[in-house]
């Protein structure tokens, strides 16, 4: 995809999904460190429990909050899902601690152990980067993203990170874009904003007036949208 009258100032990207993805599944990694405080779990039904449950939770963003007290209420949204994700596979009773697995379980999120980078994403981050184009993170995730984004060597490409739970929004709310764009400066229509989410990445983009493309890693999109399998097929 090759946009020949088009440089954009600022390129937003989104985070899981798009510069990095889960090292098997969700599902797999709570099981694995489940069986290490002995309950035995099923990774495919935690992780289709895990999904349920996570889409049906209210937006992980926090009006109003102090940067002291988000950390905590971060800790809680998760704690919350992993609960109810145990008890709908029957297994949270199973549980000696469940709260002392669940430090576990969150700190481990906050490794590189879990993640991997896709390879379509750093050449095309240094391509960017070469070009004069600055690169900012835009997500719906939590603190954990700063020290990921280091573990994962991709900080260095990043002029700013923007995210949900800072900003008291989360997308498609324009006011985390807005945010984003202050941050650089810089005018809508100057920018474009990639993300795997047609919901909260391509149509949270276009509302806010920034031009939106959908990363279809899994080719499961079937539209007309401005859209792509890997961030090689965008050269502006």
């Amino acid at each position: 995809m090759i946009f020949d009258t088009f440089k954009p100032q600022v390129i937003f990207l989104d985070a899981v999904g798009t510069l990095f993805g889960v090292r098997d599944s969700v599902g797999a990694v709570y099981a694995k460190l489940a069986n290490q405080f002995g309950v035995i779990a099923e990774p495919n039904s935690l992780n289709q429990a895990f999904f349920q449950k996570f889409a049906t939770s209210p937006i992980m963003a926090f009006p109003e909050k102090s940067l002291e007290e988000i950390p905590q209420l971060e800790f809680e949204w998760w704690e919350l899902i992993a609960i109810n994700t145990f008890k709908q596979v029957g297994l949270f009773k199973e549980f000696e601690d469940f709260s002392e697995f669940f430090k576990v379980l969150y700190a481990y999120f906050e490794t590189d152990e879990p993640w991997f980078v896709y390879p379509d994403v750093q050449p095309m981050l240094k391509q960017w980067q070469n070009q004069g184009i600055e690169l900012g993170v835009l997500s719906n995730f939590d603190s954990r993203l700063y020290p990921v984004l280091e573990a994962l060597n991709l900080a260095e490409y990043f002029n700013s990170v923007t995210i949900s739970t800072h900003v008291g929004a989360a997308k498609p709310d324009p006011k985390i874009f807005t945010i984003a764009l202050q941050k650089h400066q810089c005018s809508p229509e100057k920018v474009v904003h990639i993300g795997d989410s047609f919901k909260a990445d391509y149509q949270g983009a276009k509302a806010a007036g920034i031009r939106g493309i959908l990363i279809d890693r899994n080719e499961q999109e079937k539209s007309d949208l401005i859209k792509c399998t890997s961030l090689k097929e965008l050269q502006f």
